[in-house]
């Protein structure tokens, strides 16, 4: 997968996604990027920013790895009515989807190294008849592998157990046989694409104060303890189970090179407060690298250039860090 492309999608058609790609196309950078997008929605949004664009349709045989300010390849998806900027259409959300199946299999048949995807409205996709519980969830499935939802800021990085779904669904899938697979997407992210050969992974308790020995719950002393003294018997630098109002000090922190927590918001509130416009979210398992911003569709603000564009920079910058890792690429 020798090649400098990065593909990105707009999400929802009528928030800040089409913006950021917009934002990002003023700047150069040392890729291509790639949006799966529709043309006309992109030529519209950049009026109302009052921001220079010149499209071109994406072409495998033109290897363009720089270009000048305001340009960008396009890989077109249509949608189905014109977008007006912050107001939600039910009609567009195949628009939606349908582009992030196409950047996906772009990057399955090995024409980009990474996919950025834009912010979407889940209830909007959702009341359209599209069950649609996240993009994790949509790549996991559509790639067929298992996967893990991880954010990171410079050497902070934290991943999910479980991602979006209802709080009483949570306890009975922490099984020593998810959490195994979950270590082992982390252990194997950070060996081989980020050459840390003997990862040091911190676990999180479930309940409060990890459980308390089994006072305030069991699977601190049931599922997650066991499997963490079997992994450490065979060589694994991993500890806990630690309570959730303790793992996050910095003396855990700047020591792991990772936090595995155990449901989304034990760590999300967190992410958010702390490092809102910093962190990446980076979905590992899939047969490329997966990043996106942190916040949402902001339709408030779309088109008004008062998005602040720092978050989806973050993401571009730590996208092309990980591709320099993961493949040696000089960028």
């Amino acid at each position: 997968m020798n090649n400098y492309n990065i593909i990105i999608t707009t999400g929802e058609p009528s928030g800040v996604g089409p913006d950021l790609i917009i934002h990002l196309a003023q700047y150069i950078w040392p890729v291509n990027i790639i949006a799966c997008a529709d043309p006309n929605l992109l030529i519209s949004r950049s009026k109302e920013l009052s921001l220079p664009l010149k499209i071109y349709n994406y072409s495998p045989n033109i290897k363009r790895k720089y270009r000048s300010i305001g340009e960008i390849s396009v890989l077109p998806v249509y949608t189905k009515n014109k977008v007006i900027t912050g107001k939600l259409d039910v009609d567009n959300s195949k628009y939606t989807i349908n582009s992030l199946k196409k950047a996906c299999n772009f990057c399955l048949l090995n024409n980009s190294s990474a996919l950025i995807t834009g912010p979407v409205n889940k209830a909007i996709i959702n009341n359209s008849g599209i069950n649609f519980t996240g993009h994790t969830e949509f790549l996991s499935k559509l790639c067929q592998k298992p996967v893990l939802m991880m954010f990171m800021y410079k050497n902070i990085r934290i991943a999910l157990a479980t991602t979006h779904l209802p709080l009483s669904c949570v306890s009975k899938l922490i099984t020593k046989k998810l959490l195994y697979n979950s270590i082992m997407i982390l252990h194997n992210y950070l060996k081989y694409d980020y050459k840390i050969y003997n990862p040091c992974i911190y676990v999180c308790g479930l309940n409060p104060h990890a459980g308390e020995n089994g006072f305030l719950g069991t699977e601190e002393v049931n599922i997650i303890s066991p499997l963490i003294n079997y992994l450490k018997n065979n060589n694994y630098n991993i500890h806990g189970p630690l309570p959730a109002d303790t793992i996050f000090q910095s003396k855990y922190l700047n020591h792991a090179d990772v936090i595995l927590t155990m449901y989304h918001d034990q760590l999300l509130p967190l992410v958010k407060y702390c490092y809102f416009d910093k962190v990446v979210n980076i979905t590992l398992g899939l047969p490329f690298i997966r990043t996106s911003v942190c916040h949402g569709t902001a339709l408030e603000i779309a088109g008004s250039n008062k998005i602040n564009i720092n978050n989806i920079k973050n993401v571009l910058h730590t996208t092309i860090s990980i591709m320099k890792l993961k493949y040696n690429y000089e960028l």
